[in-house]
C-alpha cells in the first residue's frame, strides 16, 4: 500500500472509530437514562475508585449518566466544570477525621481553614462541605458537643451568607474509626439543635449507622430534617449493596424519598468486583427507586 493512500485510509478509519465510540457512549448513556427514575439524585465517592485516573472517572460518570461526585476539593473543581459534574459533597478544609471540632485548641486553625474554603465552594456553585467531630481521647461526649457547637457557631454567619452547608459525618467507632465522637444520630441531632442553623447538617452514612445503631428507616423518618446528605455501603465489609449484605437498600431509599428529600445519595462502597464501574452501575440501579 502506498504511504499516502495508507494515511488517508487510516485517518478515515480513525475518524470512524471516534464516531463509533461516541455513538456507543451516547447510546449507553441514553439506555441508562431511560431506565433511571431520578427520584434519587445519584452521586459517588471518588476515593472508592481512585485506581481510575480522576479525569477518566469523570468521563465514565458521564457515560453512566451519574451527574454528581462526592469528596472532591477545590483543586479538582475545574475538571468537574469541564465534564459538567456537580460536587455534591466537598472537602479540603480541616485536619481530617481524628482531629476535629471537639478540640477547642484547634478552633482557631479550623475556623481559618474553613473560612478559606467556604467562599471557594460557593464561587464554584456548590453547597456542601464536610466536617468531623474528631476522636474522644477520653473526653466526655457532652463536653465534646459543647466544644463542637462553640467552634462551629463562629462559622455559621459566613456559611449562611455564602449558601454553604457544613455537614458533619456520622461514622462508626466500632469497626472503622475507633474512638470517633460523632458516632450516633442522637448526639449529632443534639449538636444540630445546639448550633441552630440550616447551614449545619449531618451526613448520614447508612453503612456506618447500621453498625452503630441500626433501625435505619425509623431514624430517617424521625431525624430526616437534620440529615443533609446520605452515603451508602454494604454491611458487613463495605462492599456492594446487593444481596451479599444485610441492608435492603430499596426500602431505605424509598424511606428517604418519602421524607421529601431532594439532595444526593452517594455510593461509598468499596467495589470488590473486577469491573468497578459495573459495580457502581449496579449500586445506582439498586438505589433508583
Amino acid at each position: 500500500m502506498k504511504r499516502r493512500s495508507f494515511i488517508g485510509t487510516a485517518a478515515a478509519a480513525s475518524v470512524g472509530l471516534v464516531a463509533t465510540t461516541n455513538v456507543v457512549a451516547n447510546s449507553n448513556k441514553q439506555e441508562i437514562a431511560d431506565k433511571l427514575k431520578y427520584n434519587i439524585n445519584h452521586s459517588v465517592c471518588y476515593w472508592c475508585y481512585n485506581t481510575i485516573p480522576f479525569e477518566e472517572f469523570l468521563q465514565a460518570l458521564n457515560s453512566l449518566d451519574i451527574r454528581s461526585i462526592d469528596l472532591v476539593d477545590p483543586e479538582q473543581f475545574p475538571l468537574l466544570k469541564k465534564y459538567n459534574i456537580h460536587a455534591s459533597m466537598c472537602w479540603g478544609a480541616g485536619k481530617g477525621i481524628v482531629e476535629g471540632w471537639n478540640n477547642p485548641d484547634l478552633h482557631e486553625e479550623l475556623i481559618a481553614d474553613y473560612k478559606r474554603v467556604i467562599p471557594l465552594v460557593a464561587e464554584a456553585g456548590f453547597t456542601n462541605l464536610i466536617c468531623f467531630s474528631g476522636n474522644r481521647n477520653g473526653m466526655n461526649d457532652q463536653v465534646g458537643l459543647r466544644n463542637c457547637a462553640k467552634g462551629l457557631k463562629q462559622l455559621m454567619p459566613m456559611a449562611e451568607e455564602h449558601g454553604v452547608v457544613l455537614q458533619m459525618e456520622l461514622l462508626n467507632s466500632k469497626v472503622n474509626h475507633k474512638d470517633y465522637m460523632c458516632d450516633n444520630s442522637e448526639w449529632g441531632v443534639s449538636l444540630c439543635e445546639a448550633i441552630g442553623s440550616e447551614s449545619f447538617k449531618l451526613l448520614y452514612d447508612i453503612y456506618h449507622m447500621q453498625i452503630m445503631e441500626g433501625d435505619i428507616i425509623r431514624n430517617i423518618q424521625d431525624y430526616h430534617q437534620y440529615y443533609g446528605h446520605y452515603h451508602t455501603g454494604g454491611n458487613p465489609g463495605r462492599h456492594e449493596i446487593d444481596e451479599t449484605q444485610e441492608i435492603f437498600y430499596p426500602a431505605v431509599m424509598k424511606a428517604i424519598v418519602a421524607t421529601g428529600y431532594t439532595g444526593h445519595v452517594a455510593q461509598e462502597f468499596v467495589p470488590s468486583w473486577e469491573d468497578k464501574l459495573a459495580a457502581l452501575k449496579q449500586g445506582v440501579t439498586i438505589c433508583d427507586v
